[in-house]
């Protein structure tokens, strides 16, 4: 049921120190009103085009409430910590750790390029939690001054607490600058790159996180379009998603490289390698051998 994986979202997992840890897999989610599957992949964490697929939708009519979908939610976490935060950029998704246990949730990240620009990307690296703010004001940056007068947008600098700001009732602002994580008031916007660098968080994600995350948490934006993992049961699983920021000579060399790594190499199907790379559906699929 749709409603119990949205609470699974926030089940504490438990923490496996130094292991591979595989999460998610096949669920039903009832389609509610106001669905689309745009926003239904927002929730999930999912490409919306990969649940049309799977369900037989034609894309062109709208979804019927109580409709039953059928999704793979099945994702490969690129990292583990006792405490912390893991945004992996490709994978659109935020791991938060806390006291060894594990919640997560689709979040909306920088625009790949606008007009052949690149300057709202979302950085990767290492940062801290250094404040959280509830109602916050949003002090428009230059940057996104100059894009609303190049765009013919009336330019804004200041937008006060309400339903028009863009950060919505919850911020956390991390130590690299200019960087919030932050509720959005355009939950479609979540799971796709469409922000200006910032993280967007869907409100039934952000009301918990906000509660729970502390200053001074740790944390790390990473850049794995490629992910790789063996399971308890000795099987290999591969999880691939498209190269947004283009900052990969090659999937194919960097899946044989992951491979090579683990000492794997023989254990894995290369057809199977082959299509996961080619589809770059960003479920974790089995390829074992």
């Amino acid at each position: 049921m749709k409603s119990l994986f949205i609470c699974f979202l926030f089940i504490l997992m438990p923490f496996l120190s130094g292991a591979e840890m595989i999460i998610g897999g096949e669920i039903t989610y009832i389609v509610e009103k106001g669905d689309t599957l745009e926003l239904i992949g927002a929730k999930l964490g999912v490409n919306w085009r990969n649940i049309a697929l799977k369900n037989n939708i034609d894309v062109k009519k709208p979804l019927k409430i109580g409709q039953i979908l059928k999704v793979n939610t099945r994702k490969i976490v690129p990292k583990t910590m006792e405490n912390g935060i893991i945004i992996n950029i490709p994978d659109r998704m935020l791991y938060f750790f806390k006291k060894g246990r594990l919640s997560t949730f689709p979040v909306g990240l920088g625009m790949a390029s606008w007009r052949e620009m690149t300057r709202w990307r979302t950085p990767t690296g290492k940062f801290k939690v250094i404040s959280k703010q509830k109602n916050p004001t949003w002090y428009v940056p230059e940057s996104i001054q100059w894009k609303m007068e190049m765009g013919d947008k009336p330019v804004k600098t200041i937008v006060p607490p309400g339903p028009e700001n863009p950060l919505g009732r919850y911020a956390v602002k991390i130590s690299i600058p200019g960087i919030l994580i932050h509720e959005t008031i355009w939950p479609t916007s979540v799971y796709q790159f469409r922000s200006h660098g910032c993280i967007r968080v869907l409100t039934e994600h952000m009301e918990k996180f906000f509660e729970e995350v502390e200053i001074n948490t740790p944390g790390e934006m990473l850049y794995s379009p490629i992910k790789v993992a063996v399971s308890d049961e000795g099987k290999i699983f591969l999880e691939v998603h498209r190269d947004m920021y283009g900052k990969m000579k090659s999937l194919s060399e960097e899946a044989r490289s992951l491979f090579e790594q683990r000492g794997i190499s023989t254990r894995v199907d290369w057809q199977k390698v082959e299509r996961v790379i080619k589809e770059k559906s960003g479920i974790a699929e089995d390829i074992t051998l």
